[in-house]
């Protein structure tokens, strides 16, 4: 009956610094925006997302231990190659890195998590075709 996320919505504290890390830092693109909300959408062609900006000057931050909803969320990456790449970008912003490029459970899987806009649990994965 179900196929996969259409699209995974996030409310953010500021549209300005998600617009930055998808666009500028990931390279995806708009594919519409709505400033009488406000909010963005934005893909890579595989993923998209729904940014919606909170509706106060003072937000309560998510903490992943006390509140029910998102943990994280995992975008997969083409390479390990690609994967080094966007840990270089995302160490050089000022986004925080909570761990750098490691083995998933021993491999051969490798994966890294930053703390996107809002704070927001991002992990970036690299799962080889076990084929090759």
């Amino acid at each position: 009956m179900t196929l996969a996320i259409h699209h995974l919505g996030l409310t953010v504290a500021s549209l300005s610094e998600a617009k930055h890390f998808f666009i500028d830092l990931l390279g995806w693109r708009i594919t519409r925006e709505d400033e009488g909300y406000p909010c963005l959408f934005v893909s890579n062609e595989h993923v998209m997302l729904t940014l919606w900006q909170a509706k106060t000057d003072s937000p309560a931050p998510f903490n992943r231990y006390f509140n029910i909803g998102l943990h994280h969320f995992a975008i997969q990456v083409i390479s390990e190659k690609e994967l080094t790449s966007l840990h270089t970008t995302l160490n050089n912003s000022a986004f925080e890195i909570e761990f750098s490029p490691e083995p998933l459970r021993g491999g051969p899987s490798s994966h890294f998590i930053v703390h996107g806009p809002s704070d927001i649990r991002i992990e970036f994965i690299y799962i080889p075709d076990i084929e090759e």
